[in-house]
């Protein structure tokens, strides 16, 4: 997977662990949630019905497990565009991939339907998945595979075991694993260690942002399968900064039932 490009099924404009409690984070933080609504009598409306009804067989083939389907959006005009966007509405993740090409990313108000704008080629599409394909292709192609941990400067207290810890785990994680998460609050950090830990992970070209849950702040360091994720409160004030080693986290993830609410709600939406 290139993150210079999308390699999977697409429908054409002619065709029909050890991750955090959701509960607990919920409680914690609160929770938003953006509806998508009818296309209604609008300019544009007859042209952007069709790419709905794509999208409701993506939708429920992906539930029933099927892999991850691309819709291409070229041909549609402005009015089209703007119905369809209009329908669909924001979601609560929107991310950004940085490397050879420029992707912006949002979530939909349908979960696991995801806007993409590739900035670069000038294209956008929208993809059906638990998440965008260009981020893990991101995460294995554009980080690096060995983390060094360096000489410690003078004044570290829990890094280097940290550092141990996240280079084992980052080798031994495999797809289907948990994600490994690491929690500030419980491994107490001070100044010079999160220097340190900062320059030798680096930042990675993946940046994203969740509001399904108050605000969670979620970056690709510089080294492949490791993520920062920092959950904060409605005031903006970080709550709980951890690592996940492992796939992309779950709190930019759509499920399975997201993906059958997202199918029953669409098709209440065409019915309208």
């Amino acid at each position: 997977m290139s993150v210079n490009s999308v390699s999977l099924p697409v429908v054409g404009a002619e065709a029909a662990s050890d991750a955090l409690p959701t509960a607990a984070l919920e409680a914690l933080l609160g929770s938003a949630g953006p509806r998508a609504h009818a296309l209604g009598d609008v300019k544009g409306a007859d042209e952007a019905a069709p790419v709905l009804r794509m999208l409701l067989t993506a939708l429920e083939q992906v539930a029933a497990g099927g892999v991850p389907v691309v819709i291409p959006l070229e041909g549609l005009s402005d009015e089209a565009m703007a119905a369809l966007f209009d329908a669909l509405a924001e979601g609560e993740v929107t991310a950004s991939v940085r490397g050879a090409h420029v992707y912006r990313l949002r979530e939909t108000a349908l979960h696991g339907v995801w806007h993409v704008k590739d900035e670069t080629a000038r294209r956008e599409y929208l993809e059906v998945a638990d998440v965008p394909q260009v981020l893990r292709g991101a995460d294995l192609e554009a980080t690096k595979e060995l983390l060094s941990i360096g000489k410690p400067p003078e004044g570290v207290m829990n890094v280097l075991p940290l550092l141990a810890e996240l280079r084992h785990r980052m080798q031994t994680w495999k797809p289907g694993d948990a994600n490994h998460v690491v929690s500030f609050t419980l491994l107490p950090m001070n100044e010079v260690d999160m220097r340190h830990l900062e320059a030798q992970l680096g930042h990675g070209p993946v940046m994203a942002e969740s509001r399904g849950y108050g605000r969670t702040r979620v970056e690709l360091t510089g080294h492949r399968h490791i993520w920062s994720v920092q959950y904060l409160n409605v005031m903006g004030a970080v709550v709980l900064d951890t690592l996940e080693v492992g796939d992309v986290p779950g709190a930019l993830l759509a499920g399975r039932e997201d993906f059958e609410d997202s199918a029953e709600r669409l098709t209440e939406l065409l019915g309208a």
